[in-house]
């Protein structure tokens, strides 16, 4: 891994070089437990920062530099809110927890402001036309992230002992916020996923045979369970092809699909099947939450579902469904039946 020449930031405390920056600020996130697809962005978000100041140590800069910094990134880059906020969430990080620097300035440090933007929602037939042009794997996990509202990265990092069968439910272990759920597992699904699991068991019988068969675990899993990384129950759902090595493993294992394969199967149905709305995986988990708000489906349920901290996250498909959150009607559709006989002779127009 490249990293900042020249910058170290304390000592190992066995007598040997002192650590480099961005070396600590790996081990901060992995205590912290952060995510993977977290400590990548934040790492890459801090080195560009100090790239972008001709190098200089972070010590040395402040709330001008970080406002600089951020500007950039929205006149020149371009970026959106939400990716200028995930820059200054990793820089703020850097400050913090790395440097053990308080920040008295942060006041005058100002945070881009998210436009409140509709979610992008299919229709059932919509939803049916992007299935019916998926098959094998990407089908089973388009299915489930309709079916049951999961993120993507949710559906993709299932393990075997996460799904109950019998119960029809799916524990979504440490979603957005670290935290579990469980969500529901719906019924059409449960053939084509039996099947693919007994496909994916006699695939891991032979790995094991071959001396493989381990799949990744977090290193504190692996330290208190040594031989879960090898039992069925442990193995990814949709796992990927082959054994990758992994950092800090130091044996091969096996990950789960990448996410940008999904993506781009997802995306090439949605074109097959004309649909002009800019289609992606968390589509899927918006339609699920709407279709159920349409069916009659209370609230509070849904938002159990989708793991959502606040009801008014989940309020926003009230604004979806063709009516508001207290069921109001347009006045226009009171005259349905001045709107009908006077149809022929306004559309001539058209």
């Amino acid at each position: 891994m490249s990293d900042i020449p020249g910058y170290y930031q304390g000592e190992t405390g066995h007598g040997s070089r002192p650590r480099r920056l961005l070396q600590v600020v790996h081990e901060a996130l992995r205590a912290g437990h952060y995510s993977y697809l977290t400590e990548k962005a934040y790492v890459s978000w801090i080195r560009r920062y100090i790239r972008f100041h001709g190098c200089r140590h972070p010590r040395d800069m402040g709330a001008a530099e970080i406002t600089t910094f951020l500007t950039h990134l929205a006149a020149e880059g371009k970026v959106a809110a939400s990716t200028q906020n995930q820059a200054l969430n990793a820089i703020l990080f850097l400050y913090r927890k790395v440097l053990g620097i308080d920040l008295p300035w942060m006041t005058e440090v100002v945070r881009a402001k998210k436009p409140a933007r509709l979610p992008v929602v299919l229709t059932p037939d919509e939803v049916s036309a992007v299935l019916a042009r998926l098959d094998g794997v990407y089908w089973l996990i388009a299915s489930l992230l309709y079916g049951s509202g999961m993120r993507l990265m949710e559906g993709l990092r299932l393990r075997v002992k996460d799904v109950d069968i019998a119960r029809r439910q799916i524990l979504v272990r440490e979603g957005k916020g670290s935290k579990d759920r469980v969500t529901v597992l719906p019924s059409a699904v449960v053939p084509p996923l039996q099947l693919h699991l007994r496909r994916r068991h006699a695939q891991h019988r032979h790995d094991r045979a071959a001396g493989g068969g381990a799949v990744y675990l977090p290193d504190a899993l692996r330290r208190k369970y040594p031989n879960a990384s090898r039992e069925w129950s442990w193995q990814f759902i949709f796992a990927a092809d082959r054994d990758i090595e992994v950092r800090g493993q130091r044996m091969k294992v096996r990950w789960h699909l990448h996410e940008k394969s999904v993506q781009r199967a997802l995306r090439k149905a949605a074109l097959a099947a004309r649909i002009s709305k800019p289609v992606s995986c968390h589509s899927l988990r918006h339609s699920f939450a709407t279709h159920l708000l349409e069916n009659g489906q209370d609230i509070r349920t849904i938002q159990q579902l989708l793991g959502h901290k606040d009801v008014s996250t989940t309020m926003i498909y009230t604004h979806v469904i063709g009516r508001g959150p207290t069921g109001t009607i347009s006045p226009l559709d009171s005259c349905v039946r001045l709107t009908h006989s006077h149809v022929d002779a306004h559309t001539t127009h058209f």
